[in-house]
């Protein structure tokens, strides 16, 4: 079972060392979520670069590429390419996936979701060791992880992780580490991972596309497809997250360059019904940007945008309205994690926000539509693992085939 790690952000005031002190010792706390992406590896060094307008810490991470991976992630070839601290997950991973295929199987299009309770009807929760050694003991509770705050004037901490890597292995990330659900696009997430891990194993199909991504967050999966997309146009709403997202793409002007592509971080908000043109917004379209985006976009592209019900509508809705005034048809990718909680509605394990995001695909197929024809299949994750992190079989990635039956 896989659910939204809580921590709590503490400082409230722009002094960077109180902040480095009390992130130290993480507490939780309910109103405020921690992507699992950060915690993935214990006592990780993680550069504090600045306070974001919220007073939140903007933290910068380096992901780097598995350039060299053949094999399917399923096979955990990849998992043999990650430093020495990492490998002490893969035993434990092992573990864990073959408790998970004792679970539960879930059935193709069913929005049920089973889950392993004892005798006393409580639910059970596999846990996933922190070390080989940690098999032998079923009681030992998971290792506290205290991140290393690195402040500003000490980036030399990381120049012999700079050295090993080349500029096209590596990509750079400002983000969040902790925040209020509404700005969880701070953060950087497990099914971005999966749709860049799948565009980096596609990366024929998406050649020279024109591409637009929906709540691009802090632009990691726009990024990576700009390394072979012609063009690519980021959106999300916010100007302080647009602010941190346009400056990850600069960060990674090498990696663009290198397929020509080009970034565009704009501003699209799916609760309203037109673009944004106001020449005084910053991240607004011009005539022209929208004229390009529906003369020549033929992907588009989110990840892990549903864990809210009117947010999910939102974004069919504008799906469906871009589709239609595209003039050619369109492949949609959807990546997302299914996550179990237990509710006090169902007195029971449920996963609501990913039934609600099912039953959208299912109404959007099943659309009655004289100029569109919608087709959705899943795509199995079982493609090469290019990034490090833990693919779980919670994740999943749809696609979404917009075909035009009148040409406009």
């Amino acid at each position: 079972m896989e659910l939204l790690g809580y921590c709590r952000c503490y400082s409230q005031q722009p002094i960077m060392v109180d902040v480095a002190e009390e992130m130290d010792n993480p507490t939780f706390k309910c109103d405020t979520v921690l992507s699992d992406v950060h915690l993935h590896c214990p006592n990780k060094r993680h550069l504090m670069v600045r306070l974001n307008a919220a007073g939140q810490p903007v933290f910068l991470s380096y992901f780097k590429l598995l350039w060299n991976t053949e094999v399917p992630a399923s096979e955990k070839h990849v998992r043999e390419a990650t430093t020495e601290g990492e490998n002490q997950y893969r035993s434990g991973n092992e573990l864990c996936d073959k408790d998970r295929n004792n679970l539960k199987k879930e059935r193709e299009f069913n929005n049920e979701v089973e889950a392993l309770l004892d005798d006393d009807g409580d639910l059970e929760v596999v846990r996933r060791p922190r070390s080989a050694s940690d098999l032998e003991a079923n009681d030992l509770l998971r290792d506290r992880v205290y991140p290393v705050i690195l402040m500003k004037g000490k980036e030399d901490a990381f120049e012999d992780e700079e050295q090993e890597c080349t500029c096209s292995d590596v990509i750079k990330i400002e983000h969040t580490m902790a925040t209020p659900l509404e700005d969880v696009g701070k953060q950087v997430w497990r099914a971005a991972f999966l749709l860049a891990d799948y565009i980096l194993f596609k990366r024929d199909t998406f050649r020279c596309c024109s591409v637009l991504e929906l709540g691009g967050g802090t632009g990691i999966t726009s990024i990576i497809m700009g390394t072979v997309a012609k063009r690519v146009y980021c959106t999300d709403v916010g100007e302080d997250l647009l602010s941190m997202c346009e400056q990850n793409v600069a960060l990674n002007k090498h990696l663009t360059e290198t397929g020509r592509g080009e970034v565009k971080v704009k501003e699209l908000d799916w609760l309203k019904d037109e673009f944004c043109t106001d020449p005084e917004a910053p991240y607004s379209w011009s005539e022209d940007e929208i004229a390009d985006l529906h003369d020549h976009c033929t992907v588009i592209m989110a990840a892990d945008v549903f864990y809210d019900d009117d947010l999910t509508d939102a974004l069919f809705r504008t799906l469906y309205r871009i589709t239609h005034n595209l003039r050619n048809s369109c492949t949609v990718y959807l990546a997302l994690e299914k996550r179990l909680n237990f509710t006090l509605r169902h007195m029971d394990v449920t996963c609501e926000a990913y039934s609600h995001f099912r039953n959208n695909l299912y109404d959007l197929e099943n659309l009655q539509d004289r100029k569109m024809k919608y087709t959705v299949e899943p795509i199995k994750p079982d493609f090469c693992q290019f990034l490090i992190y833990e693919r779980i079989e919670q994740l999943e990635l749809w696609k979404i085939i917009a075909e035009q039956l009148t040409q406009m």
